[in-house]
């Protein structure tokens, strides 16, 4: 759209135009390789990380998101000038966490990434000073929508044939059920409706993901989203230890464990840990049953928008609520989702198979980092006053009471479906 005759795009149109031109590179032959990041000791750090080689992979993908977000900023009518001077530094710091989440002792504690890049922000704005021109540069929106759009591309719809009926049939269940009661027990205890449905997607569908992409779907308070990803990256490190305990005490089979896990813990890091605790069979059965929530992301993304939209209209002057033309919805509708849904449906039918195998590895990578970007801007821009402030236990009783319905009722839905006794 042009506004006083310049040439402007709104955000979401934008990170549209950057996921898409992201994707394009790819398929035309683009290669960023994806640095290494894994070390155990000293000697993996330097040997492996710390290389000429490394670094060069890692030039190269900041020149890839330094250029798209001075595009970005472009095209979206901002002021240049503090991406320009600010992404450096926020990269420099990215990529200091990424070094520090690749060592193994944090990998066996399930410390995924974006915690690390969160908790290196918060560190840094608390404790010391932020500059404007840095907070300038803090395009947290812009950096998830984009990552999003990325996403879209590792959701093939094949696979969710591949991962068997049952697999299919409890994630539904537990899915719709689970989202439900933790949306309805939100609103029990006055929890805003923001925080409601990014803790509601959280718990029933796949974590971390999930509320990403709720946020972006409701244009959330970043604040907000980072209380619910700490939730559930905190959550899950003792799901992931004891959940398999409590499996053999109950005698559980492991095709029942590993539906049980894959259904209730909330990261997919977890779900294969927990899973090798138990076994080959169980870790199989887990990972199948957490692809096939994964896979229902895009269509809890586009159901939460359209409600979104739907819901938030403005009264008119009389005081009457007019609900919105098809146009309305269109217009306030956030098009990094139909972004998602056409990077699926791109990989899922149109591209061959190999296509889909050569540039998935370069994407993903891509894709994660924009993440990590995003999660150290919002822990630059958070006080931990705000986050862990007397006004968010009430997120944090309907988010431990919600995860405890769900380890129940998955448990009930992988014993019936699982269990041998009704289906094969």
């Amino acid at each position: 759209m042009s506004q006083k005759g310049s040439f402007k795009l709104t955000e979401d149109w934008t990170s549209l135009v950057l996921g898409f031109a992201i994707i394009l590179l790819f398929l035309g032959g683009a290669h960023f390789a994806a640095p290494s990041f894994k070390w155990a000791t000293i000697n993996d750090l330097t040997a492996n990380v710390l290389t000429s080689e490394n670094f060069f992979k890692i030039l190269a993908q900041f020149a890839l998101v330094y250029i798209l977000s001075i595009l970005g900023y472009w095209l979206k009518g901002d002021a240049v000038g503090p991406i320009v001077k600010g992404l450096p530094l926020i990269y420099a710091l990215t990529v200091i966490a990424l070094i520090v989440a690749g060592n193994k002792a944090l990998n066996n504690l399930n410390l995924e990434a974006v915690i690390i890049c969160l908790a290196l922000g918060l560190i840094i704005r608390n404790f010391l000073h932020v500059p404007e021109w840095l907070k300038s540069a803090l395009a947290t929106e812009l950096f998830v929508k984009i990552g999003l759009i990325l996403l879209g591309t590792s959701i093939i719809f094949g696979d969710i044939l591949k991962a068997g009926t049952l697999g299919l049939v409890q994630s539904l269940v537990v899915v719709f059920s689970v989202w439900y009661f933790a949306f309805w027990l939100c609103r029990k205890l006055k929890v805003d409706e923001e925080m409601g449905l990014m803790i509601s997607s959280a718990v029933s569908i796949c974590g971390v993901s999930a509320a990403i992409a709720t946020s972006g779907a409701i244009e959330g308070d970043s604040k907000k989203l980072s209380y619910v990803i700490s939730m559930v990256l905190i959550t899950a490190i003792p799901m992931m230890i004891f959940m398999p305990m409590i499996a053999g005490y109950m005698g559980l089979s492991q095709e029942v464990t590993g539906a049980w896990l894959g259904g209730s813990i909330d990261t997919s890091g977890a779900v294969v840990a927990s899973g090798t605790l138990v076994g080959e069979e169980a870790l199989k059965i887990s990972t199948i049953v957490k692809f096939s929530q994964n896979v229902l992301l895009g269509v809890a993304a586009f159901a939460i928008s359209v409600y979104w939209t739907y819901s938030k209209t403005a009264a008119n002057e009389n005081g009457h609520v007019q609900k919105p033309t098809l146009g309305v919805i269109w217009e306030r509708f956030p098009k990094f989702v139909v972004g998602f849904l056409i990077a699926s449906l791109l990989f899922s039918f149109v591209l061959s198979e190999g296509t889909v195998a050569e540039v998935k590895g370069g994407i993903k990578s891509i894709q994660g980092l924009w993440f990590a970007l995003a999660f150290t801007s919002i822990g630059l821009e958070t006080k931990f006053s705000e986050l862990f402030s007397h006004e968010n236990k009430k997120p944090l009783y309907a988010f431990l009471l919600a995860q405890g319905f769900n380890i129940l009722i998955t448990l009930l839905i992988a014993s019936i479906l699982f269990g041998g006794n009704f289906f094969e």
